[in-house]
């Protein structure tokens, strides 16, 4: 297990995050919710630069706060409002990250820059959003890392430059035993990209599901108060009150499909999902 919380508690003046997490290999695992739902705290605790009040946060077997100076060269991170000074040159930061690690792949990195049309000599601070962001993510894979955690690196970016990151980082896991802890507003970069999603809500894990059960077999079912009267609600998980009647979320969606042939019912998505696990309410 690349990355354990075990009934982790980190608790603030006005919010308290409580996890349980395994990432495994070989997984693309997402991490979904709002702004202030908990995200960057978790992963902060994962990369030991805050500490748990409660549990343990474990990442290659060890305690996130103690990991070697080799355990953290297997780690490739990307934040919003981290990285080099943006008055260095692509060529200046690849010679700091020869210093720092010993599996850094020069070669391979300016040759991707160039694919991406990266310029090498102009000062980082002259580049557009995509072109950073791209800097970001092959800065990340270009020292042999065993695990990316990357905090929303496809904000601000179009469709195509979203596309070519996302293609990098399936490039990446090729290579048997990696894995990625993604999060991302963007819900159809997770869809077709992660292998299963975490949605976090108010601190604490609200739906934890293989992305492909997702969008299988959850479902959106809408009903008059009629038909929602003698519904089976066994197998609703929110519920919605709306102006023609009800809207449900369930997740078992052929269910419905069986037994209730008559009543409207749409793949979810996820999108759909995140809306009416925050807003809708309990069965």
């Amino acid at each position: 297990m690349l990355i354990q919380l075990d009934h982790v508690k980190k608790e603030y003046e006005d919010f308290t995050l409580e996890l349980d997490m395994h990432i495994p290999e070989n997984r693309v695992t997402g991490l979904i919710g709002a702004n202030g739902a908990g995200k960057s705290t978790t992963f902060k605790l994962m990369l030991g630069l805050i500490r748990p009040d409660a549990g343990d946060v474990k990442v290659f077997g060890k305690k996130a706060g103690e990991l070697s100076a080799e355990d953290r060269q297997k780690l490739g991170t990307v934040f919003s409002d981290s990285g080099f000074s943006e008055y260095l040159t692509v060529q200046q930061v690849g010679r700091i990250m020869q210093e720092f690690y010993p599996d850094f792949e020069p070669e391979q990195f300016y040759r991707r820059c160039e694919y991406f049309h990266i310029p090498q000599k102009k000062k980082i601070k002259e580049f557009s959003t995509g072109m950073k962001a791209k800097l970001k993510i092959l800065l990340a894979v270009s020292h042999d890392s065993h695990l990316l955690i990357l905090d929303e690196p496809t904000a601000g970016l179009d469709v195509i430059a979203r596309e070519e990151i996302l293609d990098l980082l399936r490039e990446y896991m090729e290579v048997p035993g990696r894995s990625i802890v993604i999060s991302s507003h963007i819900s159809g970069d997770l869809e077709h990209f992660c292998d299963d999603l975490y949605m976090i809500d108010k601190g604490k894990i609200v739906l934890h599901e293989d992305t492909d059960r997702i969008m299988e077999e959850y479902g959106l079912l809408k009903m008059s108060e009629q038909e929602f009267t003698g519904l089976d609600k066994e197998y609703l998980l929110r519920v919605r009150k709306e102006s023609f009647g009800y809207s449900c979320l369930t997740d078992q969606r052929t269910y419905y499909l069986e037994n209730y042939p008559m009543i409207v019912n749409e793949k979810g998505n996820i999108d759909e999902v995140i809306a009416m696990l925050v807003k809708g309410e309990r069965v």
